[in-house]
């Protein structure tokens, strides 16, 4: 949905959430399962305070330090807003990431889990997580390879890390819809009940096949 520069950030919550809930419906859901996550990376505190103004209150970024030096006075004025990971995590800044992060979009290796595991036992907290799946198969993205999701699924029960969902991106300049489907049953396969995946230009057909969360961003601030 083109952006009028007389939107606000109010307006543009509200066509979101309403793009979201005619999907919904469509598919005979209940739009209040369904999480939007507003992507404010690279958007400062007074981008994004607007959107607190209006009622948003899941927002999602792509990088640790950038959430470190923004999140903890925004969450300090909104202390229910609840902040998720949704980009590429280094195992070493895993414990930095339990402590700012309320849901972790992205573990997608073995080390990664044994580092999330290390964190959430030494700070008592464990941010929800989702497996991030490489559902394309793309070499340039992260994200585990379909043939070894199990083996990891395995790896966290064995860490006692547990995992709430699936996560993926699907290859760009493509249908997105048959990558969603593959997710949704990978998910199902696996006993997982959250599907995080959906983007501004496709959430409303992730919406319509499962997504219990999408990840929104240009849609919301516009475009970077």
């Amino acid at each position: 949905m083109p952006l009028s520069p007389s939107d606000t950030p109010a307006d543009r919550l509200l066509a979101v959430r309403l793009s979201i809930a005619r999907a919904a419906a469509l598919a005979g859901r209940d739009a209040q399962d369904i999480e939007l996550i507003a992507v404010s990376k690279t958007h400062d505190a007074d981008a994004i305070r607007p959107l607190l103004q209006a009622g948003q209150r899941h927002f999602g970024e792509n990088r640790v330090q950038e959430a470190q030096a923004k999140w903890p006075a925004l969450k300090a004025e909104w202390p229910d807003a609840r902040l998720h990971l949704v980009g590429q995590l280094q195992s070493n800044k895993a414990a930095d990431a339990v402590a700012l992060f309320d849901a972790i979009h992205s573990l997608d290796r073995p080390s990664l889990a044994d580092a999330l595991a290390k964190a959430t036992s030494a700070q008592g907290r464990t941010p929800e997580l989702h497996v991030q799946v490489n559902i394309g198969e793309e070499a340039q993205k992260g994200g585990c390879a379909i043939g070894d999701l199990s083996a990891l699924l395995a790896r966290c029960a064995a860490l006692a890390l547990p995992v709430a969902g699936l996560m993926a991106v699907p290859p760009a300049d493509t249908e997105a819809a048959p990558y969603f489907a593959l997710l949704a049953k990978l998910a199902r396969d696996h006993g997982l009940g959250r599907l995080s995946m959906g983007m501004s230009g496709d959430y409303e057909t992730a919406v319509m096949l499962g997504a219990t969360a999408v990840r929104v961003g240009t849609a919301l601030f516009g475009a970077r």
